[in-house]
Order: C-alpha cells, then sequence, then structure tokens
C-alpha cells in the first residue's frame, strides 16, 4: 500500500488510531472505525482511538471480522499498515466463539430435547481447543462452579452468568447457546395509531433493524443483546417493538420513578396492553402485572449495609420471558448478581453509551450481552430523526476573591470552588435573555448553585428531594409551553421526555462524566423545527478545564464539533446588564 497523505488515519502497531479531524474524510472514517475502536482523546486536530479485545469482541458478535476491520483501515490509513496487526486483531475476535456453552441434549446426538420452557438443570462449557480447557480447567476462580466430565465442564444453571463474567476476566468471552426460556405468553401488538394523538404510529427502520439484531434468528446464540441509540431517538420504541416480536411477560427496569411512569405512559399509547396489564414497582408503589416496570433504585435498597436486598424477589415474581434494561449503563453492581441467575431469560439493553464510568463494560457485555445495534448520532441527525445540536464550551476566569482560597484548596474543594464560580450565574441569565424562543434546561451538580440560579431567573426548581408529583407538574407544564426553563440537578441526566427543549445550559457536573454528557445532550435532542443549543460553563485554569476535557471525548466520540469561546469577567463585574463580550446570539 502506498501512502495517501490526504487519508485521515494513521494506524500505529500499539493498537491505537490517530485521526486527522482536518483531513477530508475524516467524518467518513470515523464512522467506519466507530464499530471496533474507542475513543481516548480528543483535542482539537487529532484524535486518539484505541482497539481493545472488548471493541474486537462486541465487533465480532455483530458479526464483523478481521477481513472487514482491515478493509476499513486500508481504506482510510495514510499510511501502510503495520506489521501482523491485523493478524493479532483476527487471534482476538476468534476468542468470541471458541467456548461455547451449551446444555446436554444440544450436546449429545439423539438426546429427548427438554420439554419447552422447561429449562435443563445443568449446562456444559465446551471447547474444541484442548488447550483453552485446560487453561479453564487450571484456574482456582472457576473450580468452584465446574466439574469435569466427558462433555465438557458441567456447571449448575445458577451459575450461568457468574461462569461467563469470570471467563471475560481471563480474556474468553463465551458464545452462550444455551436455552432460554420463553416466559409466559402474553398477547402484546403495536397500535397503527398512537392513543393520545390518533396519529398513525410504525416503528422506523431502525428501531426495527434493532430489536430484530436481537432477537435474531431465534436460534442458539440469539434473544439478548445491548442496542446502543442517541438519546432522543426512540429507544422505548426498540423495546417494545421487541416486546411486540416476543409476546411475553416482561420486566422493565430504569433509573427513577418519572421514566417509570414515562414507560408505562408510552406502553398505553403505542401498544394493545390495557392498565390491568401493567404494574409498577417503586417507592412509592409495588405491584406486579404481566409487564412491570421498576426502577434500579428500589431493587438495591436494603435496610442494612451488609443486608439481603428484599425486592430482589420480583425477578422471581412471575415466569418473565424478557428484562428489558433501560440505560443499561447505569446497570447497579448488586443487580449484576441477580442478572447472573436470569441468564436463561431473554435481555434487551438500551442506552446512549457504553462507558460506565466504573470501567465494568465488560459485565454489561457477559451478564447481559453484546452489542447488537450501534448507529451514530450524526447519521440520524442527518436523515432529520434526532435534531442538530449546536455544542459551545464558554470560559470564565475565576473571581479575585476566589483565586487563593482555589489555590490552596484539596482536589475535590477546587473542583466544587470551580464549579460554583459565581460569575456562571450571569453568563445563564445573558444566555437566556438572548435566546427569548427556546426551551431551556439548566443542568447543575450542586444544589446551593441551583438554587441560586432558580432564583435569579425566577424559574422552578427539581433536585432529588422533589416529590414525584411536583416533579411531573413542572415537567408537565415545561411541554405545555406555560414554563419555558427549568433548572435541574443530575435527576434529569435520566430518561426524562422533554421533547420541546431546544437548550441546555450545564453549569456543574460529575467529574468530566461521558456517559452524563451523553444523557444531558440527548435532553434537546428531539426533532423540532429548531435547531438545539448545548451550552457547557467552565472556570479557566481550574480542574474543571480538565474534566471537562474529558466530557468532550463523547461529543467527539458522535461526531459533534464544539466552540470554545472566552467571556470577559471584567466586564460582567463592572456591569452586570452591560451587553457581554463573547455573548452568543
Amino acid at each position: 500500500m502506498s501512502i495517501n497523505i490526504a487519508n485521515p488515519l494513521i494506524v500505529q502497531s500499539d493498537k491505537t488510531l490517530l485521526l486527522d479531524v482536518h483531513a477530508p474524510l475524516a467524518e467518513e472514517a470515523r464512522a467506519a472505525v466507530m464499530p471496533f475502536a474507542e475513543l481516548e482523546k480528543s483535542p482539537e486536530h487529532i484524535h486518539t482511538y484505541r482497539i481493545s479485545p472488548l471493541s474486537l469482541w462486541n465487533a465480532a458478535s455483530a458479526g464483523f471480522t478481521s477481513a472487514d476491520i482491515a478493509a476499513v483501515l486500508e481504506t482510510y490509513s495514510r499510511y501502510p499498515l503495520p506489521q501482523s496487526i491485523v493478524e493479532g486483531f483476527a487471534g482476538v475476535m476468534d476468542r468470541y466463539g471458541k467456548i461455547r456453552l451449551v446444555s446436554e441434549d444440544q450436546l449429545v446426538p439423539g438426546k429427548k430435547n427438554v420439554p419447552a420452557n422447561v429449562l435443563p438443570s445443568e449446562l456444559f462449557l465446551i471447547s474444541d481447543d484442548k488447550a483453552i480447557m485446560a487453561e479453564i480447567g487450571a484456574s482456582r476462580i472457576l473450580q468452584k462452579y465446574l466439574e469435569k466430565t466427558a462433555l465438557g465442564f458441567r456447571l449448575k444453571l445458577i451459575n450461568r452468568g457468574s461462569v461467563k463474567h469470570e471467563l471475560i476476566k481471563l480474556g474468553w468471552p463465551v458464545k452462550d447457546e444455551a436455552p432460554l426460556i420463553d416466559g409466559e405468553p402474553l398477547e402484546i401488538t403495536l397500535r397503527e395509531n398512537s392513543g393520545a394523538a390518533d396519529q398513525p404510529f410504525s416503528p422506523r427502520d431502525y428501531q426495527w433493524e434493532a430489536a430484530r439484531s436481537v432477537l435474531g434468528d431465534s436460534g442458539p446464540g440469539t434473544g439478548y443483546g445491548v442496542v446502543v441509540l442517541p438519546c432522543g431517538s426512540g429507544k422505548t420504541v426498540v423495546g417494545m417493538t421487541f416486546m411486540s416480536l416476543l409476546k411475553t411477560n416482561t420486566l422493565i427496569l430504569t433509573t427513577n420513578v418519572a421514566a417509570v411512569h414515562q414507560w408505562m405512559a408510552e406502553l398505553l399509547d403505542k401498544t394493545t396492553l390495557d392498565e390491568s396489564m401493567i404494574a409498577e414497582y417503586t417507592g412509592d408503589s409495588k405491584s406486579a402485572a404481566p409487564v412491570t416496570v421498576a426502577t434500579y433504585q428500589i431493587l438495591t435498597w436494603r435496610p442494612r449495609k451488609n443486608g439481603d436486598f428484599p425486592h430482589f424477589k420480583l425477578f422471581r415474581e412471575r415466569p418473565w420471558g424478557l428484562i428489558i434494561y433501560d440505560e443499561v449503563h447505569l446497570l447497579p453492581a448488586p443487580v449484576f448478581r441477580v442478572t447472573a441467575e436470569l441468564q436463561a431469560v431473554r435481555r434487551l439493553g438500551l442506552t446512549a453509551t457504553l462507558i460506565r464510568e466504573d470501567g465494568a463494560e465488560d459485565a454489561v457485555f457477559s451478564l447481559v450481552g453484546p452489542k447488537r445495534y450501534d448507529v451514530p448520532w450524526k447519521d440520524l441527525e442527518s436523515k432529520g430523526w434526532i435534531a442538530e445540536a449546536f455544542c459551545t464550551e464558554i470560559r470564565i476566569n475565576m473571581p479575585e476573591a476566589l483565586k487563593i482560597p482555589y489555590a490552596i484548596a484539596g482536589q475535590r474543594e477546587k473542583y466544587r470552588l470551580a464549579s460554583e464560580n459565581p460569575l456562571k450565574e450571569y453568563i445563564v441569565k445573558q444566555l437566556v435573555e438572548n435566546h427569548p424562543d427556546d426551551h431551556i434546561l439548566v443542568i447543575g451538580q450542586y444544589i446551593i448553585q441551583l438554587e441560586a440560579l432558580a432564583k435569579l431567573l425566577n424559574a422552578p426548581l427539581i433536585t432529588g428531594n422533589t416529590p414525584n408529583k411536583e416533579r411531573e407538574r413542572i415537567y408537565d407544564a415545561f411541554r405545555k409551553g406555560e414554563s419555558r426553563v427549568i433548572v435541574v440537578s443530575k435527576v434529569a441526566n435520566f430518561a426524562i421526555d422533554l421533547p420541546d427543549a431546544s437548550m441546555a445550559i450545564q453549569v456543574s457536573g460529575t467529574f468530566g462524566s461521558r456517559q452524563e454528557e451523553a444523557q444531558r445532550l440527548g435532553r434537546i435532542l428531539r426533532p423540532k423545527e429548531r435547531n438545539s443549543s448545548f451550552f457547557t460553563i467552565i472556570s479557566c485554569y481550574t480542574v474543571e478545564e480538565e474534566f471537562a476535557a474529558n466530557r468532550q471525548k463523547f461529543l467527539a466520540e458522535q461526531g459533534y464539533k464544539y466552540s470554545i469561546q472566552l467571556w470577559n469577567s471584567e466586564e460582567i463585574l463592572l456591569n452586570e446588564n452591560a451587553s457581554l463580550q463573547g455573548t452568543v446570539s
């Protein structure tokens, strides 16, 4: 391969990819490498991606081969590919499927099949590679789960998830082909017209594709996995479409009570289910029905720190045939234990980003399933399914009075002082006044700061302490246009349907969380007549700049460009009502 200086990608032998964002094919190359590479750094000119074993296994589970990856790299690489790098990818990707999990009737030809909906009590871990089997047998941590037999390693059904999780830590992702239970049947069909608006309704093409990608051919190794779609693109519709294909009792787990109510409302609006078939299991109401919607919080509550989780009984309340994990990247670690016991149930994970701040992406892969479907945000934006967004980072100096307290503060206190820079209040006020036609969310981390902003803007405030009924009243008023500004804490990061929101102003966040950036940007991406604006305000020359750089990785991953503006703090202090230097109109 000859050198093509116009190509955007530099492939390095340490499995990193450098993307020149100014090259003509940069956007095309970014979309092409996303299925098998993870973004690490995203400064102004060169973005760094890394190809990891997990990213390759996700690609393999989605049907990509090492030849597909080689073709992408050869197409976009500026220089000849390093020797043997593609062979290295093949070696890693080939690990997916080398170990299979099967039932005895799948393993022994002619053995009588287990009756439908009756699961075998034992499974077998098998591989054609004797060295792999020897490695598994030598693992101390696996010895408590596995028994060597002539057929392979025998394990109890209850240990299905635990064994898969331990093996992926050892670098062996298991291809789970063991049977899945159908659960109790439930007739559920999508409406042709949505109930409330009486408008024609049909899942979009990518929503059908996402649901079918998880269903597969209904054979071994299908029926579970993760769908990655942008906020605002209708992940709930993907979940309902999957339910309509399976027609079984379904447990839906989501992030908060508002999200529970949204799921219930959507199910009533867009499916043939009636209220008697849907139940809420939250701190406010605890009941179960053929379709039950619960919060992660109620499931992980326990009366004592080292006590049992009393609400885990919900997982055994009914003969579930499907569990939907909404915002699966936030699945709490305690739920992993129960997920391990529910490996025989079909599983759908929904998320805008697979990034977990605890680094447990491998747990999602092994216990919920591999990534089956992924669409770049910009692809859906170009087709009009989500709004176009303009992202701006506004930088402001710290006031002189806070510079010495900041200099001598500890790391965590530095972050709080920078986040609560009082000059941010006047920037927020100016942005709100300069955008009179926008519906605006002001989002932050610290309650004292948010209370001051709510007072300054004469706007309602929603925090974790706001009762659910009051939250829904405020959201409803916002949807109806009775108020155009809401000040919200991080409770609004997750699963809040505010279709008219066209602008978000982020004044503080969770230590550079990329998943938080995904959720907050997603709040303003519902399709609408006007474009959306996403502002982040940070304090110059502080730790907030460092954390902002991490959050910007998410924007770059999704193909968004962001501009940086410097605002004049002296003008703010001299005259709060003057026209501000750098104001965005």
